[in-house]
């Protein structure tokens, strides 16, 4: 069984784009592997794209709110785990 570490919390979701606004609370980086979970919402995916105010990152770190696409529709207030190793 995998292991998971809370990273952050979906702030918002822009469902035309497909973009969640995570604020994190740990580090998060290009190509992590991440568990996006709340009461309607289960969703594994890698992280392929995160942006700060449309400027691509490869790194975001506690207390920034970062862009990030996802593959399926979240919800404000799912949280987001990162899959460890």
């Amino acid at each position: 069984m995998a292991d998971y570490q809370y990273v952050g919390v979906v702030t918002h979701y822009f469902d035309r784009i497909g973009v969640a606004v995570v604020l994190l609370e740990d580090e998060l980086y290009l190509d992590d592997w991440v568990l996006i979970e709340g009461p309607r919402t289960q969703l594994e995916q890698q992280v392929r794209s995160m942006q700060i105010n449309h400027q691509a990152i490869d790194k975001g770190v506690p207390g920034e709110e970062i862009a990030m696409k996802v593959e399926a529709p979240v919800r404000e207030g799912d949280e987001v785990f990162l899959l460890l190793e």
